[in-house]
């Protein structure tokens, strides 16, 4: 009876003691996970596919030093163009476009199977003052950026441009080519298109009428930029359609880039492959073809002209001798009115020596010696 007494105040001393243990370290081990989910979607936008980003190795260097630019998030096998730029933040983009980029001292970049790289940058002064960024962009492909905060020790510093208004106008949708060649433009004539895309007012104040700057580059030849006013306002917080037409110049033809910019900021680009005008290539082949046969033409015409003529051609001959050629039928269609004065004199006869004249036969007949010629030769002698 005592041990059950013992036992059993025993096993409630226990209970006393291990319970408060185990609430206590139940919270402790859900906490674990709670904390862990914190970091990961803490963490979970640095790391999110589809959004480029650039860390650099450090934030101020000199001109003859180097950077080491690092990319996360960019699609795999991509190729890159690392650029320092003047007059740039990373909320407002490269102000100046290319133009106010390092452009010789750049380096190209291409990422690997995750959409990282990482390489090493010259550090060089940018056409424009600082503020500066390293900018990051595709080449190729689908267009996607990102810039990071640099200095460029010893180089002048600037505010940036104002601003014009509270209207901020931002790229929607991806840009498009409208259009088509025809038949004139297989000829040279000029191709022409729509380039299409879907801007929104990010800003507090419309936009209204605004100039936008399209940039045509053919290869790896620097834009040339001319302006453009698109008729329309987009109020804050709006979007619009944008449609602007594009034409190159006659008989343009290769790899092309079709640029928008807008408020000093290159907002589009896009592709633009022109087939080689055929039509111009084979009229060229038709004119040395048909030119020299036109001038040898020409040539043999006035040498024919130059030539002196026979007295007698060759018709003149036939003509000459056609009567005489028509004579000996006439004559054998009717052998009762040929005379001896009407035979011809030139052909002979094989026993005919050329003294005698087959005229002077004997009864008048035009034929061999016979019998009975006086001149007949008989077995028994001249008779």
């Amino acid at each position: 009876m005592g041990g059950r007494i013992r036992a059993a105040a025993l096993g409630a001393v226990l209970a006393l003691v291990l319970v408060p243990a185990v609430t206590a370290a139940a919270p402790a081990v859900a906490a674990v996970p709670a904390s862990a989910g914190a970091q990961a979607s803490a963490a979970a936008p640095v790391s999110a596919p589809g959004r480029p980003s650039v860390t650099l190795s450090k934030s101020e260097a000199g001109t003859g030093g180097s950077v080491v630019v690092t990319g996360r998030g960019w699609r795999p096998g991509t190729l890159l163009m690392m650029l320092i730029c003047g007059q740039s933040v990373p909320s407002r983009g490269v102000i100046g476009g290319t133009n106010s980029c390092a452009n010789a001292d750049g380096r190209a970049v291409t990422t690997d199977e995750q959409g990282g790289f990482s390489k090493k940058l010259p550090v060089a002064e940018p056409p424009r003052p600082c503020p500066c960024v390293v900018h990051v962009a595709t080449v190729t492909g689908e267009k996607a950026e990102a810039d990071a905060i640099f200095m460029v020790a010893g180089h002048a510093v600037e505010p940036l441009p104002k601003e014009e208004g509270g209207g901020r106008i931002s790229v929607l949708t991806d840009t498009r080519l409208d259009g088509s060649s025809g038949l004139l433009t297989w000829f040279g004539s000029p191709p022409s298109r729509t380039l299409v895309l879907t801007v929104g007012n990010v800003g507090t104040a419309p936009v209204k009428d605004p100039v936008f700057q399209v940039g045509t580059a053919h290869g790896v030849f620097a834009p040339q930029w001319e302006e453009q006013q698109w008729r329309g306002t987009v109020a804050p917080g709006r979007k619009a359609q944008i449609r602007i037409p594009v034409e190159l110049s006659a008989g343009a033809h290769g790899d092309y880039t079709i640029s928008l910019k807008y408020g000093g900021k290159v907002l589009a680009e896009q592709p633009w492959g022109v087939g080689r005008p055929w039509g111009v290539t084979l009229f060229w082949i038709l004119l040395c073809v048909v030119v020299p046969a036109a001038v040898f033409r020409i040539g043999m015409a006035v040498v024919d002209r130059a030539r002196p003529r026979r007295s007698t051609g060759r018709a003149g001959r036939h003509r000459a001798l056609w009567p005489a050629a028509r004579t000996p039928r006439l004559l054998r269609a009717d052998p009762a009115s040929r005379t001896p004065a009407d035979a011809p004199a030139s052909p002979l006869l094989p026993w005919f020596t050329p003294d005698g004249d087959p005229g002077a036969g004997v009864h008048g007949q035009l034929s061999a010696p016979h019998e009975n010629g006086p001149t007949t030769q008989t077995r028994k002698g001249h008779t």
